[in-house]
């Protein structure tokens, strides 16, 4: 069996497929961080993401959306002269504004509990035999994101949200070639 070809051969790349993508994810907080991660990822490769995530947490308080959430001008500003992260100062500030509807979600019914409800909880299991049967958007992403936006996100269009949903497992979108596709397959809550 062949793990899926996006993950190439760059360890930290590897890494991130066989430990991570396609895991179910359960929590608010990391499930925010994702989502975040996914929209700085926009018109870039995920690879120039996963190598600055680090400096990510570092710099967004480890994704604490509680904390992000009172942030302004000044942090924006901080934030545009750190060379560790994408310097987008629309990316920046959505994701103040992202922390403030993460938190309003949160409060009604818990963020995680948001996102899983549209899988009944439990994560929709794909067969694909390769990558170029894999969409990039869906009607359900397109929902979701509809939704996201209408509630007060920014950068969460449907690819941006078909992304983060097979990255936090709510889709598993391993192929069915990759050891990886049983293994996320039985995983449950």
């Amino acid at each position: 069996m062949e793990r899926c070809g996006w993950a190439g051969s760059e360890e930290i790349y590897v890494r991130y497929h066989d430990t991570e993508w396609g895991v179910p994810e359960y929590d608010s907080r990391a499930l925010w961080e994702k989502l975040i991660l996914d929209g700085f990822q926009a018109g870039l490769s995920w690879i120039t993401i996963l190598k600055k995530r680090d400096n990510f947490r570092a710099a967004f308080a480890d994704f604490d959306p509680n904390i992000v959430a009172e942030w302004g001008e000044p942090e924006i500003e901080r934030l545009l002269q750190d060379p560790g992260i994408i310097r987008h100062r629309g990316k920046i500030a959505a994701t103040i504004t992202n922390a403030q509807a993460w938190q309003r979600i949160e409060a009604e019914q818990g963020f995680d509990t948001y996102l899983w409800t549209y899988f009944g909880g439990v994560p929709l299991q794909n067969s694909w035999n390769s990558l170029s049967e894999v969409p990039a958007k869906t009607a359900l992403s397109e929902e979701i994101s509809k939704d996201l936006k209408k509630r007060g996100f920014k950068f969460c269009g449907p690819t941006i949200v078909y992304a983060f949903l097979q990255a936090c497992g709510l889709i598993n979108d391993h192929l069915v070639t990759c050891p990886c596709h049983n293994r996320v397959k039985t995983l449950k809550r």
